[in-house]
């Protein structure tokens, strides 16, 4: 299964023509595709009219959602954290070491646009979709 970051849908929803909203944009049709959360919340409160905000609601309803972040996922992020940090990478959003580390320990992948993800790649073995 594939997880979309937030950096991702805010690309997407602004209509940026970027190759991640792009091929976004293709796997919509063709990948069944997560919605976290974490994520939802992150994006959904970037919309300022009532009106995006209840059809951003609509439109992710009809993708599989699951709950990120339970104390599991929350103290495995914490461990990550601290991995990451010994090794001199500093991760600049907690959430983002909660993302991950959700895909982690299920074995999704993530298609993001954020470079918070890359040592979490390189370290942790966190899988991303390529474009």
């Amino acid at each position: 299964m594939i997880v979309v970051d937030t950096s991702v849908w805010v690309d997407y929803f602004n209509g940026r023509p970027t190759a991640k909203a792009d091929l976004l944009d293709y796997l919509l049709l063709r990948e069944p595709l997560v919605i976290g959360d974490l994520i939802l919340a992150e994006v959904l409160q970037g919309f300022r009219s009532d009106l995006d905000f209840r059809r951003a609601l609509v439109f992710f309803r009809a993708l599989e959602f699951q709950a990120m972040v339970g104390r599991e996922v929350a103290v495995d992020s914490a461990r990550n954290y601290r991995r990451l940090r010994a090794r001199g990478v500093s991760v600049r959003k907690t959430i983002d070491v909660m993302i991950g580390t959700f895909c982690i320990k299920n074995g999704h992948q993530l298609l993001h646009a954020d470079r918070d993800f890359d040592p979490m790649e390189r370290y942790l073995g966190l899988r991303v979709v390529r474009v």
